[in-house]
């Protein structure tokens, strides 16, 4: 029997979308304190007071081989989550992105009559296009992010509220440049190159030994400096571990946790993993270098389902090539090294680099897209006449 509090599940699987998660929360929270909410996430969403009854860590997945090892742990994730919205009764779920998990999970939320709204959608631009046949036979409304998404969903017939890009209200400087480089052990003078491998281990480990090798070879003929941005739930004696095997440069490498805005704010270049980290140095006017790399079964699979002209986000918001991309068996340290020697060579390639960013900038929203979110989601769910009476 449902409780006279309202009640809520929000699920996010990937780091991005648990942040999304936790600033939800809080946001709804200011509505109604009394709130419950549960469902799936990290730290972040801990923090915030959601009760997670499945760990995201568990189930962070990206291609193929990391799928097939998974599924099991997915399995029994899908499983719990489904058993604890039977129990609950929630009044509404808010599943974050992760649509190969929560695709899953909103069928069986509406056999529940468990209400869904989407928040962030999948990049059916992209790929999987059938997938909008799904959405529309599941949820309620999509939160979209992107200002060219909203359009997608009209003509899908998918009720549909373009909230603007949360990094917009999430992003801010955690210091200034001298407070960062203290705290990151490095100089504040000297050209800094900031590495972000990616926010899952999986990636990290398909990613980073090219950044460090490299980031060897550049620093063999220049004065410079680099600091890696770990997201907080990777294995960081692994992460030790690679950087100790696979960096063997005369340049000071510092591993930084927490301070992501910070690395983008006062780096000269960037070398970023394709994903939301992408978007963040955009909004930080950052130069990069967007790298990415997956098993060659899951490159197989995606050379024949992706049907867009640029793998970043920053590219395919901007419609052309704003900032190099190396992909797949493109990426590999020497052709990064040419690439990173090339931008801190030449300071007005750096320049028009900026120049395309802050128009992609514009594409983001105007801010307040968390605070749109939680409105839409009180507003769709009528969370605040489910705290009045009782199911």
């Amino acid at each position: 029997m449902r409780t006279s509090k309202a009640c809520l599940m929000i699920v996010a699987g990937e780091r991005s979308g648990e942040v999304y998660g936790a600033a939800l929360a809080r946001a709804l929270r200011t509505r109604a304190s009394s709130i419950v909410i549960f469902g799936c996430g990290g730290e972040a969403m801990r923090q915030a007071g959601v009760e997670t009854v499945v760990d995201a860590h568990q189930i962070a997945l990206i291609g193929i081989s990391e799928v097939l090892a998974g599924l099991p742990r997915a399995w029994r994730a899908l499983s719990r989550l489904t058993r604890e919205a039977a129990r609950r009764r929630p009044n509404g779920a808010v599943l974050i992105d992760f649509p190969d998990f929560n695709l899953r999970l909103a069928r069986r939320l509406k056999r529940l009559g468990v209400p869904v709204i989407y928040f962030v959608s999948p990049q059916v631009w992209a790929w999987r296009a059938g997938r909008l046949t799904e959405l529309r036979a599941t949820i309620r409304k999509m939160l979209c992010i992107f200002d060219f998404e909203k359009e997608i969903y009209q003509q899908a017939g998918i009720p549909v509220e373009f909230v603007g890009h949360p990094l917009m209200d999430l992003a801010g400087v955690e210091s200034s440049r001298e407070e960062f480089f203290a705290r990151a052990g490095l100089k504040a003078g000297v050209p800094t190159v900031a590495l972000l491998p990616g926010s899952r281990m999986s990636e990290v480990v398909h990613h980073l030994p090219r950044m460090l090798e490299a980031a060897t070879e550049i620093a063999a003929r220049r004065p410079l400096q680099f600091v890696l941005s770990a997201a907080p739930a990777l294995d960081m004696p692994r992460l030790e571990s690679l950087m100790r095997r696979r960096y063997a440069g005369a340049a000071p490498l510092r591993r930084v946790t927490g301070m992501t805005h910070g690395a983008l704010e006062h780096s000269t270049l960037a070398i970023v993993a394709s994903g939301t980290a992408t978007l963040e140095a955009a909004m930080c006017e950052r130069p990069m270098i967007v790298v990415y790399r997956v098993s060659p079964a899951t490159a197989w699979f995606a050379r024949r389902l992706v049907k867009v002209p640029f793998y970043s986000m920053v590219n395919l918001l901007a419609a052309r090539e704003v900032v190099p991309e190396l992909i797949q068996n493109d990426f590999s340290a020497k052709n990064l090294a040419r690439q990173a020697e090339f931008l801190l060579n030449h300071p007005e390639a750096r320049e028009k680099m900026v120049e395309g960013l802050r128009g992609v900038k514009g594409r983001l929203g105007p801010g307040g897209a968390i605070e749109r979110a939680a409105e839409a989601v009180w507003r769709e769910l009528e969370l605040g006449g489910a705290s009045l009476s009782a199911a």
